[in-house]
């Protein structure tokens, strides 16, 4: 796995549920890194498409995508590969992004395997939360919500500056009654997250999860492109939500505020887009409607869409619409 691997890579789980902001956080802490490290990210979206590696990429990370659910029950095999190749290439850390409707007990029992105590140090496990969040029983009540926050080594309350004073009490009592205390906790704006948190660690992590048995299925192949097909569609279900992605050949281009249109009406809980559009290449990020959107550089590249709601949404009309985008 590992021949070239000349230590054990500091390694950080940055979970948190959908539309928290865990990309813009790594996002942020690449930015911080000490020029001369390299560091790795495994990002593991609930779809099938994989966009959040292009956003990464793009910050000079060594990024693994791993799409298609929770990469641990769903694929671990692709998980595991993922990891190794990007231990091959060295690097000075290693972050781990699961989808928000993964499961971080599982990944952390991974880590802590047999099979990586010699390459991996796992430190501390970072779970972001909207505090609005907190005020929403579709969260509170939802089991991965939990266990992400009881999972969480370090908890951060992101978009505090759209929170109000009832969502930021409601997070600090959560921190303060929580049953295993945190090694720390913030609050923050737009991912901004403290590089000194990802040096803590836990000395009494549960033993139960150093003889966590891994479910291996087979390797999942990757989504991507035929040569000469223009595009793909694939559609993902599970954990009580669904997703439907779109793949493009790289010089499909899309006009660009007619996009911007139809992402800002989809009324779902999350879209991703990376997409060339006749201003240049964007990454379109949407959360309630919300819509960010960064330009990036990369050249060459599919464009990917993804859309994750509670229900199945009119995939057909969708995609009809989209080809009409680049059919005029």
């Amino acid at each position: 796995m590992a021949e070239k691997l000349t230590k054990k890579v500091p390694t950080n789980i940055i979970t948190g549920f959908l539309g928290v902001g865990k990309t813009t956080a790594i996002l942020s802490l690449l930015k911080q890194k000490p020029e001369n490290e390299n560091w790795a990210v495994l990002v593991n979206e609930f779809g099938e498409v994989g966009v959040d590696g292009a956003f990464l990429s793009e910050q000079g990370a060594l990024v693994r995508e791993v799409p298609g659910g929770c990469m641990c029950c769903v694929a671990g095999l692709p998980m595991a590969i993922g990891i190794n190749a990007l231990l091959a290439q060295n690097p000075d850390r290693l972050l781990i992004e699961p989808t928000g409707l993964g499961h971080p007990k599982d990944i952390i029992g991974k880590l802590l395997s047999e099979h990586y105590e010699n390459y991996i140090d796992l430190n501390a496990t970072i779970t972001l939360v909207d505090p609005r969040n907190f005020a929403d029983v579709r969260y509170t009540e939802n089991q991965n919500f939990q266990d992400q926050l009881a999972l969480a080594d370090v908890v951060v309350a992101n978009k505090v500056d759209l929170s109000s004073e009832a969502d930021i009490a409601a997070f600090e009592h959560y921190v303060a009654s929580s049953e295993i205390p945190k090694l720390a906790h913030g609050k923050v704006e737009q991912g901004q997250l403290d590089t000194a948190w990802l040096s803590l660690a836990r000395i009494d992590r549960d033993a139960q999860f150093a003889h966590h048995h891994s479910h291996d299925g087979d390797e999942m192949p990757p989504f991507e492109l035929e040569p000469g097909e223009k595009f793909r569609r694939k559609e993902n279900k599970g954990q009580g939500y669904v997703s439907c992605g779109w793949i493009f050949e790289p010089n499909t281009v899309f006009p660009f505020d007619a996009l911007y249109g139809l992402l800002a009406n989809l009324n779902a809980e999350r879209v991703k887009a990376v997409m060339k559009t006749d201003d240049g290449m964007f990454a379109f990020n949407v959360v309630n409607q919300m819509v960010t959107v960064n330009p990036i550089t990369l050249d060459g590249v599919e464009s990917k869409v993804e859309v994750i709601d509670k229900s199945p949404l009119p995939w057909d009309e969708l995609e009809d619409i989209l080809l009409s985008f680049i059919e005029e």
